[in-house]
């Protein structure tokens, strides 16, 4: 059935700003607090009070208007977007309608085989976000107003999404490039990054749009991705046993794996749009441009592209190292620090991040700017060992202890007298009197079974207590037993 349909899928994403006070009053703006505690009059819609547009609110979706191609409108103004709601004290939701300050921009997702997807964002606008009701409680349904009136921009893109894989990588880009941009944490299970999609079905070349389901309560990119699975297969199972689609909200269920019916979809008109009349009209001059864009940094997509032309990695290893900012600068101090700059010992730095202290990251399950770990450390590590002057045994021995007692490891090599034994003349020697107090595993070796080369190999270096030189150990031993 799926080989007769495609699905058309849209996403909106919100993402909660890191401003230090809310949208609209001077509240602070942060998480987890003690409940209906950061409110005030303002935020809480008592009568008589007036907002004050937040500055910070309208740069940081600048930046993330330009960061995704956005055209900025000159001027731009606010709309009431009203509804009734418990944890919508106001009665509305101070939001922008009809004319986004960002629209017309794009995303490009990397597809397999290395080419690129563009996924147009259709606008980015200003809003303030609700309360949040607590529903998952033994009492009753509780209402948190610290939510209310934080900086909220909504991302909304075209419905150029084809599958819940596209789905999946255009929101990672998304979470990468507000983190890279700094102005939100990208942490789903908070709230702060939230994602609605829209998915619809059609057969495949049909111009017309199906009739699309939005699908809500997806706190996780995997979620997301399952949901939209699971919608696509449904509206396709639906339509070919002779149903219709119904214009719907869809709740998704983690634990059943399916979407669940929440409501009619609403449509513009039901939500008596309205301009506000409170807050003036924003204007972002050329000169604010300019210089929101000069303060861009390199962004995600961009750096692994540079990662993989500068530092020769494959497109895996610096889709991973760029995948956090924090990591990817972990990596170029790294690389900055090391003796000698060729793609081998870049990669040899590499290995040491993703294997060692990404492991480290996940056992204490924090971000990597909670890591403190020397950069020094690995990049020391790195010519100890691409010298050939200490083993990866020994490499991998002394790394716990440089980590946690920050030791610089060539100066713990040298008092220890761990460098590695290069001699080829003493460790032939070894060699071949491990092989004469062999005999039986030698006739073994010879008799075809020449994994036993492993087992000379071993036993050198459990001579030399790991010291030995490994590459030239191995020569060694296959020279004596193929003579």
């Amino acid at each position: 059935m799926t080989d007769k349909y495609e699905a058309v899928i849209g996403l909106e994403v919100h993402a909660q700003l890191l401003t230090k006070s809310k949208a609209f009053c001077s509240c602070p703006n942060r998480y987890g607090d003690i409940p209906n505690t950061l409110v005030c009059p303002i935020c809480l819609g008592h009568p008589g009070t007036l907002p004050v547009l937040n500055e910070a609110l309208v740069e940081g979706i600048v930046k993330m208007g330009l960061a995704t191609n956005c055209h900025i409108r000159e001027i731009s103004g606010f709309a009431r977007k009203n509804y009734f709601y418990q944890d919508l004290p106001k009665g509305y939701q101070i939001t922008q309608f009809d004319d986004p300050i960002c629209y017309d921009g794009f995303v490009e997702i990397e597809e397999e085989d290395g080419t690129y997807k563009k996924i147009g964002v259709t606008r980015i606008h200003m809003e303030e976000d609700t309360g949040k009701s607590n529903h998952d409680l033994d009492i009753d349904t509780l209402v948190d107003l610290n939510r209310a009136g934080v900086p909220l921009i909504e991302i909304v893109s075209e419905p150029d999404i084809r599958n819940a894989e596209e789905a999946y990588k255009y929101l990672s880009q998304i979470k990468n490039i507000v983190l890279y941009l700094g102005i939100c944490t990208g942490n789903m299970e908070e709230g702060a990054l939230r994602c609605d999609a829209n998915v619809s079905v059609r057969l495949i070349g049909a111009k017309e749009f199906g009739t699309k389901a939005e699908v809500k309560n997806m706190n996780s990119f995997r979620n997301v991705e399952k949901a939209i699975e699971y919608e696509i297969k449904r509206q396709i199972e639906l339509i070919e046993s002779g149903g219709k689609v119904a214009q719907e909200t869809r709740q998704w269920d983690a634990g059943s794996g399916t979407t669940k019916s929440m409501r009619s979809k609403e449509s513009s008109h039901d939500y008596r749009y309205f301009p506000e009349p409170d807050l003036l009209k924003v204007q972002i001059t050329n000169d604010t441009k300019e210089t929101l864009f000069n303060d861009l940094p390199e962004l995600p997509l961009a750096r692994k592209q540079r990662f993989m032309k500068h530092f020769g990695l494959t497109r895996r290893d610096a889709g991973i190292l760029t995948e956090d900012k924090n990591t990817a600068e972990f990596f170029e101090n790294c690389c900055e620090l090391i003796t000698d700059k060729t793609e081998k010992r870049f990669k040899v730095v590499n290995n040491w991040i993703q294997t060692e202290v990404l492991r480290i990251k996940a056992e204490r399950k924090v971000e990597f700017s909670e890591l403190d770990i020397s950069p020094n450390i690995i990049a020391e590590l790195a010519d100890l060992q691409d010298e050939g002057l200490i083993s990866n045994k020994i490499a991998k021995d002394i790394f716990p202890e440089c980590v946690e007692g920050k030791l610089s490891p060539k100066k713990l090599v040298e008092e220890r007298g761990l460098k590695q034994n290069s001699d080829s003349s003493q460790l032939d020697r070894i060699v071949k009197q491990i092989i004469e107090a062999n005999p039986d595993n030698v006739a073994k070796f010879k008799a075809g079974q020449f994994r036993l080369e492993g087992f000379f190999v071993g036993q050198v270096m459990k001579e030399t207590k790991g010291s030995a030189n490994p590459g030239l150990v191995a020569e060694l031993v296959k020279k004596y037993l193929e003579s």
